[in-house]
This record gives C-alpha cells, sequence and structure tokens, in this order.
C-alpha cells in the first residue's frame, strides 16, 4: 500500500469520524430540542369527559297515562315529557275548592252579620240615650224607657253571637281556618299540575325507566337528562400542576377520534387531591406509611364551538389533553 493510499484511508476515516460525531451531535441537540419543547407542556391520559346528569323523578304518585320520550331522544327544558292519570288528584283539587269557597261564604256571612249587628246597637245605644233624657224630663213614660232598654239589650247579645262566631280567645279563629283551607286548595292544584311531569332541562334523554301504564312513586327516578354542556376532569400528578392556573391553553385529543385534536382552557383546579376528596379519604396516621404520587382533578373547558353532528362527544370518553405551562 502506497502513502498516498495510506492518506486517502486516513481522510476517510477522519470524515467517517466527523460525521458520527455530527450524528451524534445533532442526535444531542434534537433530544435536548424535545426535551426543551415538551418541558413546557404537561399532559395525562386519566382524563374523561364529564357532564351534568340529570335525574327526573315525579312529585306524586301514580300510573303513567303517556310518556312522550324514548331513548336518546333530544328535549327541552319545561317540555311535558310525562303524564300520570290525574282522576284522583283533580277530584282532591275541587273537594278542596269547593271547603275553601264554602269557608270564604261562611266568613263573609259571619262577618256581615257582625257589621249589622253593630249597626244595630249604635241606634239602639242612641235611641236609649235619648230616651233616658226625656224620661228624666217626664216626657216619655217608664214603659218606653223599658221598651228602649231591652232593644238594646238585644242588640247588644246580638252583636256578642255575631262576634264569637269571628272570634274566640282573642283569635280570629275563622281567619286561620280559612288560610288553611286555601293552604290546601292551593297543595291541592300543584299536585294536580304535578300529574305532568316536565323536563328540568335541555339535553339527551338517557337511562330511560318509565312505560306507559307502570306504577311511579313520588321521588323515583323515571329517567335522566344529559345537557349538551360537556368538560372534561383530568388528573394530573401534584408535581405537574405546581405550573398550572386557570386560563391556559390545552390541546384536546379523544380516544374516538384520534385524528382531531380539540382547543381547550383550564377552567380550574381542584382545592383537594381526588383521594382527599373521595368518600373515604386515606388515614396516613399509620406506622407502615408508603408515600403516593397524588392526582390532583384538574377541570378543562372546551374553547371551541362542537360540532355536534360530526363528534358525538359523551360523558365517560377517554381523553389525553397536553396543557401549555410555559
Amino acid at each position: 500500500m502506497t502513502e498516498a493510499d495510506d492518506n486517502k484511508n486516513n481522510k476517510i476515516i477522519i470524515k467517517k469520524r466527523f460525521a458520527i460525531i455530527g450524528a451524534i451531535a445533532l442526535i444531542a441537540v434534537l433530544v435536548s430540542l424535545f426535551f426543551i419543547y415538551n418541558s413546557k407542556f404537561q399532559s395525562t391520559d386519566d382524563a374523561y369527559v364529564e357532564a351534568d346528569i340529570i335525574q327526573v323523578t315525579p312529585k306524586v304518585s301514580g300510573h303513567i297515562k303517556e310518556s312522550y320520550i324514548k331513548d336518546n331522544m333530544p328535549v327541552k327544558e319545561g317540555e311535558v315529557v310525562a303524564k300520570i292519570e290525574d282522576d284522583m288528584y283533580l277530584a282532591k283539587y275541587e273537594q278542596a275548592r269547593a271547603n275553601y269557597r264554602r269557608a270564604l261564604l261562611n266568613q263573609k256571612n259571619a262577618k256581615a252579620n257582625l257589621k249589622a249587628a253593630d249597626s244595630q246597637i249604635n241606634l239602639a245605644k242612641t235611641d236609649l240615650e235619648r230616651y233616658s233624657i226625656l224620661y228624666q224630663e217626664g216626657a216619655v213614660s217608664k214603659q218606653t224607657l223599658d221598651k228602649a232598654q231591652n232593644t238594646y239589650n238585644n242588640a247588644e247579645a246580638s252583636q256578642t253571637k255575631a262576634r264569637e262566631n269571628i272570634f274566640s280567645n282573642g283569635r280570629n279563629v275563622a281567619d286561620a281556618d280559612l288560610k288553611s283551607l286555601e293552604a290546601a286548595m292551593k297543595q291541592a292544584k300543584l299536585n294536580l299540575e304535578y300529574t305532568n311531569v316536565i323536563a328540568p332541562n335541555t339535553g339527551i334523554v338517557t337511562n330511560r325507566r318509565i312505560e306507559k301504564g307502570s306504577y311511579v312513586s313520588a321521588g323515583s327516578p323515571l329517567f335522566a337528562i344529559v345537557p349538551d354542556k360537556i368538560w372534561i376532569v383530568a388528573n394530573f400528578k401534584e408535581n405537574q400542576v405546581g405550573q398550572m392556573h386557570p386560563g391556559q391553553p390545552v390541546t384536546i385529543k379523544i380516544d374516538a377520534y384520534p385524528n382531531k385534536k380539540f382547543k381547550g382552557k383550564i377552567d380550574s383546579i381542584q382545592r383537594a387531591s381526588g383521594a382527599k376528596s373521595s368518600l373515604f379519604p386515606p388515614e396516613n396516621a399509620v406506622g407502615s406509611f408508603v408515600k403516593i404520587v397524588q392526582r390532583i382533578p384538574v377541570k378543562i373547558v372546551f374553547d371551541e364551538e362542537i360540532d355536534k353532528d360530526k363528534y358525538n362527544i359523551v360523558s365517560g370518553m377517554s381523553v389525553v389533553p397536553k396543557v401549555r405551562v410555559k
């Protein structure tokens, strides 16, 4: 091998070394950029779509006369979704209304009688005073005076009786009874209205347990309504939330639509870990304590209008949110 060949081989080796060094440097730069870029984001796969689930319950008991809903159908707030047989409630309302009107009429008659008795006694008192003066002057007989006194006594007795029909022991019993009957009438009217089961919110019917002819009890769930409003609860590790705050942008990927990235933002961060806010929070004051990384629920809301015809995003779907923290 000549010296020229040696020089050529050395140049090739040097070029290879530079190429390797350059490749390593490039990889190092790319890795550094990757970590620098990722340090600006925090992500978790422990995240799910959430929505309010409103249980619809009847306020009165009875048999379902009509059901106007089907599974997964949309309903609007205030819409009648079912009808409970109302014959019994209608009869109770009419009876309560009759009782109230009768009591109201009796009270009006009693007050009218008292007013008439007051007028009679005022007239009798005036006559008695006038005849007393005339008797002293000798203008009328003792018989006329006694007759005036008797008329006054009768008027006083009539007034006392009329007052007793309204007042007793210093209380207006008639008014109290009337208010009680009025309240009973109003409640009976409400119960009649409650036979119409009304949708309390706008949304989609789910978990339907209502059929025509079935008996339902007041307070028993008939079905649930899931409103259109949805959000995300993401359970980040406690060492991820230190740089998070409301308003930070979030990129949302939903497992059902892997090729679509939705826009969102942090709405709020829960002031307790998921474990601490559970029904049975852990008790750490024991000798065998093992530190466990806690998860902090973060509420994320969508920052764009969702095309509901194209994306059917429902409560419980798995989500991977990526929060930009820097």
